[in-house]
């Protein structure tokens, strides 16, 4: 009897047991990742990030998508070739590309399992990641949390080429770049102090944060006829550090006319960091009217 009953106890612990649906992982080291559908069946990606989905209006019609908690569902009502989404974080802007292709069920094939994405090796240096000091103490408490951590590229660098990334390169070979957030700018701040010595017609794009400093992109036009040499040392405002995409620009109306300027600044943005517009003096404005000048006395009378 006693024999029953463990026989009876392991039967109902393997019936209570939960079923563990296998997952098959995969590894995003910045190359395409191939998930492979079957039309009528919902497959679903774990990503734990909040994604936005991607999809070519090709397949629009023909794939179903959803996003929802850090996961992505995936299911094609009819075959689909092969095709490209592109799965952008909605925090950092970092994009991961799946390859999907859907064909018709085949009878007795089980269904695809979901799919797990993970990040590939994090062992090697990433451009602008933070460094630990190897002789900080161990105990957190006693550590410095005021003082910055130290990057293995100064941030000036990390910030003018991410910013030079999201306005040339395609979005698919941006990198991610924690703690980068994106800083809202007036498209309309008055430029004129920034480079009063030169022909040339400057206007905000975008600006971006890290840390304690910010970067701004200006694009920069020439207004004359001439070919114009920019240099640095020409601006006018507490900056950190300056670069141009390109240290000439071209007669107005040619396609060398126009280039980008990178302004980084420290602790604050670029509107608090450019000289104040100077007013000029009118003379004509502080002049008396003729009939005050000829009446002295009737314009003492009238005050």
């Amino acid at each position: 009897m006693k024999h029953h009953f463990l026989v009876w106890l392991g039967l109902l612990a393997v019936t209570l047991a939960p079923v563990v649906q296998a997952v098959e992982i995969l590894r995003w080291e910045r190359l395409p990742l191939a998930v492979p559908l079957v039309v009528g069946q919902e497959r679903i990606v774990f990503i734990d990030r909040n994604v936005r989905v991607g999809v070519p209006a090709s397949v629009a019609d023909r794939l179903r998508v959803q996003s929802a908690g850090g996961a992505v569902y995936l299911r094609a009502s009819e075959p689909i070739e092969p095709t490209r989404l592109q799965l952008q974080d909605t925090d950092s802007g970092a994009l991961i590309l799946l390859d999907i292709a859907a064909q018709p069920a085949t009878d007795g094939e089980p269904a695809l399992e979901p799919v797990r994405i993970v990040e590939g090796d994090t062992s090697l240096q990433r451009y602008g990641r933070q460094q630990t000091d190897d002789n900080a103490s161990a105990d957190p408490s006693t550590q410095d949390t005021t003082r910055p951590s130290r990057r293995e590229t100064p941030v000036p660098v990390v910030l003018t080429r991410y910013a030079a990334q999201n306005l040339y390169a395609p979005l698919r070979t941006v990198e991610s770049m924690p703690g980068v957030m994106r800083v809202n700018l007036r498209r309309d701040l008055p430029l004129d102090t920034l480079l009063p010595t030169l022909p040339v017609r400057a206007a905000s794009m975008a600006s971006w944060r890290l840390e304690d400093q910010w970067v701004t992109a200006v694009r920069l036009t020439n207004t004359s006829g001439a070919w114009l040499t920019l240099d640095p040392r020409a601006l006018q405002g507490d900056f950190l550090t300056a670069t141009f995409q390109h240290d000439t620009l071209g007669p107005r109306g040619t396609p060398e006319d126009t280039t980008v300027l990178y302004l980084v600044t420290l602790g604050r943005g670029l509107a608090q960091s450019l000289l104040p517009a100077i007013q000029r003096f009118d003379p004509a404005a502080h002049l008396p009217d003729a009939a005050t000048a000829n009446n002295p006395v009737e314009a003492d009378h009238g005050q």
